[in-house]
C-alpha cells in the first residue's frame, strides 16, 4: 500500500519493508537462486540475474555468499539437507518413496538441481555422487534379504536409485499428475525392477 504525500495526496511509492534478518535473508537469496538455477542453469545464470531474482542489490548478495560456486553449493546442500529430512538417510520403508514424491512436489527446483543439473557439472558432482551412494548403500542392505543372487542384488541396488529419481522427475516435468497416486506408481516400477532381478 503506498504512503501519504505532505499535500493528502496518495503516493505511489510503497512504504518501506520491514529489514530481514541475516538468516531472512539468507534464505531468500536462496529461494531466488534455486529457481533462477533451475531456470537457466549454472553456467547461464549470473549473479545479476540472482540479485534481481531476489530483489535485492548485487552487494547485498556479496554479503552473504562470496561467489556463484559459494552460492550454488549452498543451494544444493540446502535441496539435500532437506531431502534427507524428509526421506531419511538410513534405512527404505514404505513410507520413503511417498516422502520422496512429497519432497521434490515440495520442492520441484531444488529436487531438479540436486538430480538432473549438479550430476552434469564437474565441480559439483560429488553432491549427487554422495546421494547415489547412500541411496546404493541403502538399497543393498534392503535387497539382500529379497535377491538371493549377490550379482544381481548389486544390479537392482544400481538400478532402483537412479530409476526411483528419475521416476520422480518425469512425474514433475509431466506436471504432477494423480498426486495421490504418483507413489504407488513409482513403487510398482521398483517392485518390477526387484522381480527382475529375482527371476532365475
Amino acid at each position: 500500500m503506498g504512503s501519504t504525500a505532505p499535500d493528502g495526496r496518495a503516493s505511489s511509492a510503497p512504504a518501506p519493508g520491514r529489514r530481514l534478518r541475516r538468516a531472512e535473508r539468507r534464505e531468500q537469496i536462496l529461494d531466488a537462486a534455486t529457481r533462477a538455477f533451475a531456470r537457466t542453469g549454472y553456467v547461464a545464470t549470473s549473479l545479476d540475474d540472482i540479485a534481481a531474482e531476489a530483489g535485492i542489490s548485487r552487494v547485498i548478495l556479496y554479503r552473504h555468499f562470496e561467489s556463484k560456486s559459494d552460492l550454488y553449493r549452498a543451494v544444493l546442500d540446502r535441496a539435500c539437507a532437506r531431502l534427507a529430512h524428509a526421506v531419511g538417510e538410513d534405512n527404505f520403508t514404505g513410507d520413503s518413496i511417498p516422502a520422496l514424491v512429497q519432497a521434490a512436489a515440495e520442492d520441484p527446483d531444488g529436487f531438479r538441481l540436486l538430480f538432473r543439473y549438479a550430476a552434469r557439472e564437474a565441480d559439483f558432482r560429488d553432491v549427487t555422487d554422495s546421494l547415489t551412494a547412500a541411496s546404493r548403500d541403502v538399497a543393498h542392505r534392503h535387497l539382500a534379504e529379497l535377491i538371493s543372487d549377490a550379482h544381481w542384488a548389486d544390479w537392482a541396488a544400481r538400478l532402483i536409485p537412479a530409476a526411483t529419481t528419475e521416476a520422480v522427475i518425469a512425474w514433475l516435468d509431466a506436471g504432477q499428475p494423480d498426486p495421490d497416486q504418483a507413489a504407488e506408481r513409482i513403487a510398482q516400477a521398483v517392485h518390477g525392477i526387484i522381480q527382475a532381478a529375482q527371476s532365475p
